[in-house]
């Protein structure tokens, strides 16, 4: 078996899991190691004392499974392998090729003693019908590229290379797992982001909304890329790619507002973009419009863009946002009178406000960043993180913190 790379934060939570009358549902971007982790489940299970038989582990995009393509011959097939005697523990990779398979995971539960898990890239696998039919009865693992703690782990550096000039690497390249095996060829990284980019939106996207115009959704990808920690107006959207002349002229004289709107839901639906929406922290409520949208992964949108170092401000506040996804928390953007703070971040027993920004060094800069942490009367944690490394930790009670040491401090 190939080498896998140890996610042990994703396995513990399956393991966790484990025998839990839920259904397990791994989801997330393509590659970026949901059927690794599935194998290192798998082997947990055997090194645990379960026989080999009682495990059922399959990847539906496999042509061996070619035949399974709807919810009755997958659940008949799947039937007759299932041994009545005890728990059998089922596996199911990229299970959204099988039409309507929710209807055979839930004549499982009903008619077995099983263990189900699920892996699946994009997200109609929860979608309304799956979600009214399962009604509470599944728990979903958001899995994400590697964590810049996970990439630390994940390379072989050269002890000469400084834990600042290792963070470039991530900044520039992305957490992608497959990139390992190019050793920062940034030639060939881009090649291999590039299919995975490819395979996403023609399988993902396309090939369940084949009236969608693969043109006007690459242009809204490169102005999200373009545009990341920005807020998000799908008319302005609109209204700045009609004017460029980037889309098809025959097809669409002027794209409006509601298709970029639902071409940026695809791009989220298919995990490469995540959509923030904002809240406003004196009237504790979520607002409707205006939200802002995230890349999945840094590699991406350097791939689609080119490596821009100058934008660094917006590149570590998306690194930021996945990191608090990864810790479990809900993220909204804070909205707080006529100021905005980055990110509003909360678990059922915790709440933070996060500023982030690439320096404090300048006075001008360093008021902006206070302002709107400083308007917030609550006593809950709040927090400016930046690249600077200096001697003063708080002001105001706000803490400072290295972005870098806040990444690696789990």
């Amino acid at each position: 078996m190939k080498n896998l790379i140890k996610r042990p934060a994703y396995l513990n939570e399956l393991i966790e899991n484990k025998d839990v009358d839920l259904i397990k549902i791994i989801t997330g971007i393509r590659r970026c190691g949901k059927s690794s982790l599935m194998e290192l489940f798998h082997q947990h299970l055997l090194e645990t004392g379960i026989d080999k038989t009682r495990i059922i582990h399959m990847n539906l995009e496999s042509l061996k499974y070619n035949e399974l393509s709807d919810y009755l011959s997958f659940y008949n097939y799947v039937s007759d392998k299932i041994d009545n005697t005890g728990k059998t523990y089922l596996l199911f990779d990229e299970l959204q090729v099988v039409s309507e398979w929710e209807k055979a995971i839930e004549s499982f539960r009903v008619d077995y003693d099983v263990d189900i898990y699920i892996t699946g890239s994009n997200a109609y696998l929860l979608s309304t019908e799956l979600a009214t039919l399962l009604s509470g009865r599944y728990v979903e693992i958001k899995m994400l590229p590697l964590s810049f703690s996970e990439f630390l782990d994940f390379y072989n550096f050269d002890d000469k290379t400084g834990l600042e000039e290792r963070f470039i690497y991530y900044l520039k390249f992305g957490g992608m797992p497959v990139l390992h095996e190019y050793n920062f060829n940034e030639l060939r990284i881009n090649q291999a982001l590039e299919g995975i980019y490819s395979t996403v939106i023609l399988k993902d996207i396309l090939q369940k909304h084949n009236q969608s115009d693969q043109l006007a959704l690459n242009k809204i990808a490169h102005f999200l890329s373009s545009n990341i920690g920005s807020i998000t107006s799908p008319n302005k959207i609109g209204n700045i790619l009609s004017s460029e002349g980037n889309i098809d002229k025959e097809k669409n004289k002027n794209i409006a507002g509601k298709t970029v709107d639902k071409y940026i839901s695809m791009l989220n639906n298919a995990y490469i973009f995540y959509r923030v929406g904002r809240y406003d922290v004196k009237g504790k409520q979520l607002l409707k419009t205006l939200d802002k949208n995230y890349i999945v992964d840094m590699g991406f949108r350097n791939m689609l863009l080119g490596y821009r170092d100058a934008d660094r401000g917006h590149i570590l506040e998306n690194i930021v946002f996945l990191e608090l996804i990864r810790r479990h928390y809900r993220v909204y953007i804070g909205k707080i009178g006529d100021t905005e703070v980055d990110f509003l971040a909360e678990k059922p027993n915790e709440k933070l406000y996060i500023q982030v920004t690439e320096s404090l060094t300048s006075p001008k800069t360093r008021e902006r960043e206070l302002r709107p942490l400083l308007n917030i009367n609550d006593n809950y944690e709040k927090i400016i993180l930046t690249t600077d490394r200096n001697f003063i930790t708080s002001e105001n009670g706000i803490k400072i913190i290295n972005v870098i040491d806040w990444l690696i401090d789990e």
